[in-house]
C-alpha cells in the first residue's frame, strides 16, 4: 500500500540542514578523502540513512564518451545500469540541467521503473561551477508527493557541498 503525504509534511521530513553538514562532518574525519568514488558512495549512505521515506539513494554518472548515464555509487534495490540523456526523470534532468521533482512516478511519461515500490522522485544534476556534467543524484520515496521545495533546495545544496570533494 502506497502511503501519501501532503506538502507541508514532505518539508519536514527532511533534516534540514543536516544532511549537508554530515557531509562535511563525514569527509572531514576521513581526512578529506580524494577518491570521489569513496565520497560519492558515503553522500548516498548519508542520504538513504537520514531521509525518511526513502527506498533509494544514488548517482547516476555521465560517460561522454557513450553519451550515457551510467549507474554509480547507491544504496536499494538494483536499479537500470544505463540511461541516454533526456529518458526518464535521470535522463531528462541531465539534459535539462535542472531538478526535477515527480510526485506520482507512476504518470510521469518515460518514467524508468526500477522499484515497483516507488511512487515519488527527486533527480538533481551534478555540475561543476564551470559547467562540466557529471551526472545525476536521484532518490526514489514510496511515498507519493514526498519531495517538496524545501528538500529540493537543501538537495541543490548537498550536491554543491559534494562537488568540493568529488
Amino acid at each position: 500500500m502506497a502511503i501519501e503525504i501532503t506538502r507541508a509534511e514532505a518539508d519536514t521530513l527532511l533534516k534540514t540542514p543536516l544532511i549537508s553538514k554530515l557531509l562535511v562532518e563525514w569527509i572531514k574525519g576521513e581526512e578529506s578523502e580524494k577518491f570521489p568514488l569513496a565520497n560519492l558512495a558515503n553522500a548516498s549512505a548519508i542520504l538513504f540513512e537520514n531521509l525518511k521515506q526513502v527506498n533509494w539513494a544514488g548517482f547516476y554518472l555521465y560517460d561522454e564518451k557513450v553519451d550515457e548515464l551510467i549507474l554509480g555509487p547507491f544504496l536499494g534495490k538494483p536499479a537500470v545500469v544505463r540511461i541516454k540523456p533526456g529518458s526518464g526523470v535521470v535522463g531528462e534532468s541531465f539534459e535539462k540541467q535542472e531538478t526535477i521533482t515527480v510526485a506520482d512516478v507512476h504518470v510521469f511519461d518515460g518514467h524508468i521503473a526500477c522499484d515497483p515500490a516507488s511512487n515519488a522522485e527527486i533527480v538533481v544534476p551534478v555540475t561543476t561551477a564551470d559547467g562540466k556534467r557529471l551526472g545525476v543524484l536521484d532518490i526514489d520515496s514510496t511515498a507519493f508527493n514526498r519531495f517538496g521545495a524545501k528538500e529540493k533546495a537543501e538537495l541543490e545544496h548537498f550536491v554543491k557541498t559534494l562537488l568540493q570533494y568529488i
